[in-house]
């Protein structure tokens, strides 16, 4: 959620002439009902929320984007008792695990669990959530099933190895400490928190699973979009301001302390700045550069790719929330129905005339982005042949 933070502390909002009031939500769901309901005009969204309730997983609703909010962002954390298991199954260089850790150093210590009678738990942040889509692809990669979601299962635990469940992602370091999970996959601050208490400790980012992987987006209703077309646009000038302003390193540690405040993430500054400028810490002391994994604008992060939105529905599809085969026009359909690069392009169009953006920072295309193997498993994903991209994966449904 940080453009929306900045945008408000810095008056970005207000120089689109906008009055806006920033209000923390309980949990997603509630975030989207309201939404729905006209109680929020529009709220920062898991990628996944529109995109299923637009195709009726969950709560049916007409919801659009015309920004993504970011770019990673995400980890997978496991307990200190799981990793001293896992240690076992790493190799090492100069001392440190080499990283990326693929989740078949997990798989032995899953087995020693079933064998002594114990179930693998692992929380996740809602079930349409990158996260979970995140978590899911880790495991199976390494030929571990996360489970399917059936017309009997809403829960997506039928023929799980893991059982996967929601867990508010402030709520995650207590319920691993506590042992109701065993790991967890989360944005910051709360793998970095895991590390700060020394409870647990992050084995992976999203950076390594999917680079560059999409993460938020800002939703509205369509209806919403249509009636005030004007301030759509104006938000979305503010939100990618507040986005160039971000990715300036010299601006992290200001945007640590914003996101600090009570109102907004309300974690510790050092647990925040630990991810938000330019580094992250695997186990306690092992403090890595990655200068990415936090991208707020550039790689063309704000944009609204359908290729984007395709991706998550190929995994709803593979995981059964969306229990039909569907023709790859289908999910063509689906992308350009929620997914608005028009509203983008005049913001930034305008941008680019109050000398805020260069032309060169509007991306020319189609809406696709090239094929990408740039993935755990080095699998080749192409946005316009989602079919073709499902039969690539062992576990899953194929059409």
């Amino acid at each position: 959620m940080a453009p929306l933070a900045v945008a408000k502390e810095l008056g970005y909002f207000e120089a689109e002439g906008l009055h806006v009031t920033l209000e923390a939500q309980s949990n997603w769901k509630v975030l989207l009902d309201r939404v729905i309901t006209g109680e929020l005009d529009g709220a920062h969204m898991l990628a996944g929320q529109p995109i299923g309730a637009t195709v009726g997983f969950g709560t049916k609703s007409e919801i659009v984007t015309a920004f993504s909010m970011d770019l990673n962002g995400n980890a997978i954390t496991v307990s200190n008792e799981v990793w001293q298991l896992m240690k076992n199954n790493i190799k090492y260089e100069n001392g440190k695990p080499i990283h990326p850790i693929e989740a078949s150093a997990l798989e032995p210590v899953i087995e020693s669990f079933n064998n002594s009678g114990k179930q693998f738990k692992m929380g996740m942040v809602f079930p349409v959530s990158t996260h979970n889509y995140e978590l899911r692809y880790w495991l199976a990669a390494a030929g571990i099933h996360p489970g399917m979601y059936t017309e009997t299962d809403a829960t997506g635990t039928t023929d799980a190895k893991v059982l996967l469940s929601v867990t508010p992602p402030p709520q995650m370091p207590a319920t691993l400490q506590s042992g109701t999970i065993n790991g967890y996959c989360v944005g910051e601050p709360w793998n970095q928190q895991a590390v700060f208490k020394g409870i647990g400790v992050p084995v992976i980012t999203n950076y390594d699973i999917w680079k560059n992987c999409p993460e938020k987006v800002f939703g509205v209703t369509k209806a919403w979009a249509e009636k005030n077309k004007n301030t759509h646009v104006a938000l979305v000038k503010a939100l990618i301001r507040a986005g160039i302003w971000l990715d300036n390193p010299d601006n992290r540690k200001e945007a640590a302390k914003i996101l600090s405040k009570p109102e907004y993430v309300g974690a510790d500054y050092d647990v925040i700045a630990n991810s938000m400028t330019g580094t992250f810490e695997f186990e306690k002391g092992d403090k890595r550069s990655m200068p990415d994994f936090n991208v707020f604008f550039k790689y063309n992060a704000t944009y609204p790719y359908y290729s984007d939105a395709i991706w998550f529905l190929t995994q709803m599809r593979r995981w059964g929330q969306i229990p039909q085969n569907q023709t790859d026009d289908w999910y063509k359909q689906q992308a350009a129905k929620i997914y608005l690069p028009g509203v983008w392009r005049e913001a930034a169009t305008a941008l680019v005339k109050e000398k805020y953006l260069k032309e060169t920072d509007i991306p020319q295309t189609d809406g696709y982005k090239p094929a990408t193997g740039e993935f755990i498993d080095h699998i080749i994903y192409d946005g316009k042949k989602p079919n073709e991209y499902l039969k690539k994966f062992g576990i899953g449904n194929k059409n």
